[in-house]
Parts: C-alpha cells; sequence; structure tokens
C-alpha cells in the first residue's frame, strides 16, 4: 500500500478512543452482570455442591458400600467389578487400578454401579432439602391480608342471588 494523505485528521485518534469506549461498555456491562445476586448466588451454590459432593462420595464409600457389603455376604468394593475387553500382558496384576493405568481397556459397571449409588443419593438428599426449605418459606411467609369489605359484600350478594335463583 502506498502512503496515505491525512489532510490533517488522523483517524487513528478516532478509533482507539471508540475501541477503548467500547472495551470499557463490555467491562461495565459484564461488571453489572457479575455482581447481581443471582450470580453469585449460583457461584455460592457451585462451591457448596462441590463441597457436598465429597461429604455424599464418603457416605457412599465410608458407610453405605461397606453396609451393603455386609449384607451380600463379604467384602464387596463395587468399583473392582469389570470385564477385561482387551490382552492383559504377563506381569499385571487384574486389579481395576493396574489395568487402568496400563492403559488396557475394561467395562468398568462397578464404578458406573457405585457413581449411581452416588447420584441417588445425592438426588435424595437434596430432595429433602429442598422440601425442609420449602417449608421453612411456609412458615415464614406472611399472612394473606384480609379480605377488603367491599369485596366481602359483593360476595354475599352474589351468594344471596345464587340462593334466591333456586
Amino acid at each position: 500500500m502506498g502512503k496515505q494523505e491525512s489532510y490533517g485528521v488522523n483517524l487513528w485518534i478516532i478509533v482507539i478512543p471508540t475501541r477503548k469506549e467500547a472495551f470499557m461498555s463490555v467491562l461495565k456491562e459484564f461488571r453489572d452482570f457479575a455482581v447481581k445476586g443471582n450470580v453469585i448466588d449460583l457461584a455460592v451454590g457451585v462451591i457448596i455442591g462441590g463441597a457436598f459432593g465429597k461429604i455424599v462420595d464418603s457416605l457412599v464409600n465410608d458407610i453405605v458400600m461397606p453396609v451393603i457389603s455386609s449384607l451380600l455376604g463379604g467384602h464387596i468394593d463395587f468399583t473392582n467389578l469389570f470385564i477385561v475387553l482387551g490382552n492383559v500382558p504377563e506381569g499385571i496384576p487384574r486389579t481395576f487400578d493396574a489395568l487402568k493405568k496400563a492403559g488396557i481397556p475394561i467395562f468398568a459397571y462397578g464404578n458406573f454401579i457405585t457413581i449411581s449409588i452416588n447420584f441417588i443419593l445425592l438426588a435424595f438428599v437434596i430432595f429433602q432439602m429442598v422440601k425442609v426449605v420449602n417449608k421453612i418459606r411456609v412458615m415464614d411467609a406472611p399472612p394473606a391480608p384480609p379480605t377488603p369489605e367491599d369485596i366481602v359484600l359483593l360476595r354475599e350478594i352474589r351468594d344471596n342471588l345464587k340462593n334466591n335463583l333456586k
């Protein structure tokens, strides 16, 4: 490209502030969005949910699974239930962790069972928490305002008219 003549007007002076203003406008919109209560509530919920997931994992692995194992007559670890889909080389133990580490394809249905139990327990606990929160909301809700006298009078007139038409 050849040299352009500016005729005394530098277009970059006009373009750069426009880009800066657009960037600042987007930045302001993002700040307004991020500071809204819903986004902050969502962030807190995600953080608490992550911590709660660890509690449910511990509940399943440390409390529920040992009880299920003893009820089924022995030490059953669902995570070690799998079917080997490939050839296992000599010297590699036939355990879930060793086969996974060696990159041998396995059908890990036991791990799926454990994760499914985690999900069911987590969903049940969250359902119970929502029930409790809804009960608290109903208890804390202000009582309905009394019905205005003119509405009560109109209802009485309506009821009398219905009775007289019968």
